[in-house]
């Protein structure tokens, strides 16, 4: 989180990890600090195991209830789904198009995607996207696929994109004062 690369656990990491032993156990932390491994391939291997847990746990969890899902024609797909009475946004994939932005295309590497974590496309309730005629085309979006395979799906236009196309449209004086906000904010 704070942009540092991962190669600094031996100097970062470790003094952390010194105070917290000098402090929680009231022991030398040398002997202890010794056999921790903070290589670069060592922190880089835990880093991926992380991140394939978490991935493991959503797809998982994702195999077992219903959820909404989010999608660009770039293939960021961000999930929404009820966990213990709460609302969760997560991003299990982030894919790109290798041939083209063809909703056919978009729904391949979808439903790819599931058939690989062995996701039911059932399960997906709601789709939000952008207006791009690839994701909502009547016939060979994205969506037409999506209810193809799944009946009784939910499409709807995503908030972010009706907030641009608001913003579009807005007058000229709404404009300038925006972009002096703007101007102000990105200056802070």
């Amino acid at each position: 989180k704070s942009g540092k690369p991962h190669t600094i656990g031996e100097k970062l990491i470790l003094l952390a990890v010194e105070e917290v032993l000098k402090i929680g156990l009231h022991k030398p932390a040398s002997d202890i600090i010794k056999r921790i491994p903070l290589s670069n391939n060592t922190v880089e291997r835990r880093i991926d195991e992380m991140s394939s847990d978490i991935e493991s746990f959503l797809c998982n969890y994702l195999q077992t209830t219903h959820f909404s899902i989010q999608l660009d024609d770039i293939i960021i797909g961000i999930c929404s789904f009820i966990m213990n009475q709460e609302i969760y946004e997560e991003l299990p994939f982030a894919r790109t198009l290798i041939t083209d932005t063809k909703g056919e295309s978009i729904f391949h590497v979808l439903k790819d995607y599931f058939i690989e974590k062995a996701i039911p496309l059932s399960n997906i309730i709601s789709v939000a996207t952008d207006g791009a005629s690839a994701m909502v085309g009547r016939y060979r979006g994205f969506i037409s696929y999506l209810k193809q395979n799944v009946s009784g799906v939910l499409a709807i236009h995503c908030v972010i994109h009706r907030q641009h196309l608001v913003a579009k449209n807005l007058s000229v004086r709404l404009h300038e004062s925006l972009h002096l906000i703007i101007d102000a904010v990105n200056r802070i």
